[in-house]
């Protein structure tokens, strides 16, 4: 499945960098079109997350394979298509493909018996996504001057394909999930999965990390290197990069140091740390300071990018998992499709150093909120011990 997720983010990596440009030449696209597909894409993922999470109970793993077709399928219609709105449509339907591969994946590494290696395998997942479109972004460029420029779309579709195959065996040969009580598959089980105590913070964690990598790290901080490092488009990519490779190392470092020493003990430290990095950005100019601290970042927010879905798959009993990724997936998504619009509107109306400065202040608050709820289970489990 590991390969699987890689083959479908390498797919996924050929194409971001590459899709602005398409749309420019098929398409004669604006701005405002552009930033108009992240945004679909998302609304996609963000309706169809949750109802994969209880159509997992009942027909299975084979969720992933049908999401993978769905991709592969709008791949080959968008290229098809010379009416924008249409292609709108396609990357949107592509956005609901994603949602049903990602919540089965993410699921099927959360329901370990062990909880001792549920950090680890979590950071396992996101290393292969993080490699793959390390690798996929580097090799869009190419694809798209040396072959053709519908040919990124041509190649993800291969890869979905190719890991569809991958991934269809094993889903087929899985062991049935465990059968969910009878009031778990109607949408009561949503209202049992958010009682459950850490889901509501660790969604709204998974939120605002997610508001951050996406308006500040992806959409403004190569402005920043730009405006404010006077850097070329050449070292803008490679300062960018740096951050993607720190995010590769601290993944797994992350995911192993909360499975023996805690959750909340690694995740509010790491936290409050990734604030610090962030707000101090905006007063760094040099060329190797910037790339020092990118690479900083990322490794901050890959540590601590794995406990928020660790920890709910820590919490939420087996039979509520697909349900409960499936409601974290989607608020995830509600902070891709937020965090850009709110911080670009901040750079906007303040100035491009306030993103950042806002990015950490919610970081901070996010961790007050996190240490807020290990004291009130402390509290809890001290009563409990009492009586």
């Amino acid at each position: 499945m590991l390969a699987g997720a890689f083959l479908f983010n390498l797919g996924q990596g050929v194409l971001r960098p590459t899709l602005p440009l398409y749309l420019r030449e098929v398409f004669s696209a604006n701005y405002r079109m552009v930033t108009a597909i992240p945004t679909v894409f998302g609304v996609g993922k963000w309706v169809a997350s949750l109802p994969t999470g209880y159509l997992l109970d009942r027909l299975g793993r084979p969720l992933m394979v049908c999401g993978l077709l769905v991709i592969a399928s709008s791949d080959v219609a968008s290229v098809m298509t010379s009416t924008y709105g249409v292609f709108l449509g396609f990357r949107a339907l592509a956005g609901v493909g994603w949602a049903m591969f990602g919540t089965v994946a993410t699921t099927a590494m959360v329901d370990l018996p062990a909880v001792q290696r549920r950090g680890r395998a979590v950071s396992l997942l996101m290393m292969s996504e993080t490699l793959g479109l390390l690798l996929g972004s580097a090799a869009g460029g190419w694809l798209y001057q040396g072959v053709g420029v519908a040919s990124p779309f041509v190649f993800e579709a291969a890869c979905m394909l190719a890991g569809a195959v991958l991934v269809g065996r094993w889903a087929l040969r899985a062991a049935p999930r465990a059968t969910a009580p009878r009031g778990s598959r109607d949408w009561r089980s949503l209202g049992a999965v958010l009682r459950t105590p850490g889901v509501l913070v660790m969604s709204l964690t998974n939120a605002v990390l997610t508001a951050v990598q996406t308006g500040v790290l992806v959409f403004l901080f190569p402005l920043y290197l730009a405006n404010r490092g006077g850097m070329g488009p050449e070292a803008v990519g490679m300062v960018t990069s740096l951050s993607v490779f720190g995010r590769l190392l601290a993944l797994w470092l992350g995911g192993s140091v909360s499975d023996r020493r805690g959750r909340m003990r690694v995740l509010i430290p790491g936290l409050l740390a990734y604030a610090a990095l962030l707000g101090s950005l905006p007063f760094l100019t040099h060329p190797v300071g910037l790339g020092l601290w990118s690479l900083a970042l990322g490794g901050a927010a890959g540590f601590v990018a794995a406990l928020p879905t660790a920890l709910i798959g820590d919490h939420v009993p087996p039979p509520l998992a697909g349900v409960a990724i499936g409601w974290l997936r989607t608020m995830t998504d509600s902070g891709q499709i937020l965090g850009p619009l709110v911080m670009g509107g901040c750079a906007d109306a303040v100035g491009l150093s306030a993103p950042f400065h806002l990015g950490a202040a919610l970081l901070i608050a996010t961790a007050w909120q996190c240490r807020r709820h290990a004291r009130r289970m402390s509290a809890a489990g001290a009563t409990g011990g009492s009586s």
